[in-house]
């Protein structure tokens, strides 16, 4: 099912109509060059850019009764263009078409996924930038760690857009060929020249040797590109999620006017957008399997691809083209609360500079061990008296200045200083810098 929001050139891309006119194209580059090679007479070529059309309905119909969708296609350019019909898909067989028209169409997608993912990415950036210094505590298990930023959160998923960026360039390039070989690949019936003439007319390179396919593992390597960048997209879609429990309220989808949560509670506020495209990152995983199971096939060729890529190719590309799309809305209204970032940092009654204080002793002379054991010694109990609900307990500081073994060894000014978010902040415009301007 295409998503409604879905962009319209993408979806356009994968349909009947766009798949016949880039093979009466195919098939007309080369006859040109066949042309050019004295194996047609230029009067075919005549006759066939005057005349060249394919009803699409009529091709659909001829297809019933042959069970050919090739064919079926030439068949109906036949009966438009005439006696000079016969040269089209001379010495070629169906994959020269079918593999080669599937490049230029996974190109043209791959290119539309890639502007999507600079948006999506600039998008991240500006977040990025923007709350650079916003304290928030990091959570590991899901639990309070240590003080990060906001930014910092950024930075990472911006990094990893642009691995997947490297990657999907790189796959983009793997399938950026075309095959024009003839039955097994062996230009037995058509020269070389005719492959290279209608590779370079659609900006793509010869298949360096294809049987009667181009190998499925160059489209194995695309698809699984983006089942890596629709996991990136779960990522952070999934963290927006956890930010935005009620319990948390630290970050959440904007809520537009007029929208509605819940058809029972009218309070509601969810992060729909969010599950959204955790959901469909599943389905393009799945798809990125399918196409790994492609790549084994039957001698010098079988169809049993054709019917994968049919569902997996146009289902991938509009799929992640419209989660990145979806995102980049998420990124940019963004409802972020530092207030609520500050309130939870501090839930913990200063739990989360324990790992400073732990550094702060040790480099005093004493031994890891005790050091740990002085510290979480106090850091327990204020559990014990978070968890009873009241609030009423001494913070964590409170606790670790009475303790007279502790103070023995820092002065007031080094206690102060481990529980100071200074030394978290230090690097965080070193990170931003080389993470965003390199």
């Amino acid at each position: 099912m295409i998503p409604r929001y879905s962009r319209p050139e993408m979806v356009a891309l994968w349909t009947d109509e766009a798949r016949f006119e880039f093979w009466l194209e195919i098939e007309t580059l080369a006859l040109e060059k066949m042309v050019d090679e004295g194996i047609a007479p230029k009067e075919a070529l005549e006759e066939v850019k005057a005349k060249g059309a394919f009803n699409t309905e009529r091709v659909l119909e001829i297809e019933k009764e042959v069970k050919h969708d090739v064919i079926a296609f030439l068949t109906n350019v036949a009966e438009n263009v005439g006696e000079g019909a016969r040269y089209l898909h001379f010495g070629m067989t169906s994959s020269d078409l079918l593999d080669t028209c599937f490049a230029v169409q996974l190109t043209k997608a791959t290119d539309m996924i890639l502007s999507g993912l600079d948006k999506f990415s600039e998008a991240v950036k500006k977040q990025g930038m923007a709350h650079k210094n916003t304290v928030c505590v990091g959570r590991s298990h899901g639990i309070h760690a240590e003080p990060t930023t906001f930014g910092l959160k950024c930075a990472i998923w911006y990094s990893e857009l642009q691995r997947h960026k490297d990657r999907i360039v790189a796959a983009r390039k793997d399938i950026a060929v075309g095959a024009i070989s003839g039955p097994v690949g062996t230009f037995a019936h058509i020269p070389p020249s005719i492959e290279e003439y209608v590779c370079e007319k659609l900006g793509l390179q010869p298949a360096p040797a294809s049987s009667q396919i181009i190998q499925r593992d160059r489209h194995a390597s695309l698809f699984s590109s983006f089942a890596l960048l629709a996991s990136t997209i779960e990522k952070i879609a999934v963290e927006i999620r956890h930010l935005q429990r009620t319990e948390v309220r630290e970050a959440e989808e904007s809520f537009t006017k007029g929208q509605k949560g819940s058809s029972a509670m009218p309070h509601k506020r969810n992060p729909i957008l969010t599950e959204n495209v955790t959901g469909l990152a599943r389905l393009i995983r799945s798809w990125a399997h399918s196409a790994q199971e492609n790549v084994a096939l039957w001698h010098e060729r079988d169809i049993s691809h054709s019917s994968v890529e049919r569902v997996v190719a146009p289902d991938s590309t509009v799929l992640l083209d419209f989660m990145l799309a979806r995102m980049t809305s998420v990124i940019e209204n963004l409802a972020v609360y530092p207030e609520n970032m500050k309130k939870n940092l501090n839930m913990t009654k200063g739990l989360v500079f324990s790992g400073t204080l732990l550094v702060a002793l040790a480099a005093k002379g004493i031994s890891r061990e005790e050091s740990y054991s002085l510290v979480q010694g106090h850091a327990m109990k204020v559990w014990d008296s978070i968890n009873t609900g009241d609030g009423q307990g001494p913070d964590f500081i409170e606790l670790v200045s009475a303790d007279e073994k502790i103070t023995s060894l820092l002065s007031e000014e080094e206690l102060q200083k481990s529980f100071s978010l200074d030394r978290h902040l230090e690097h965080v415009d070193y990170i931003c810098e080389r993470v965003f301007q390199n």
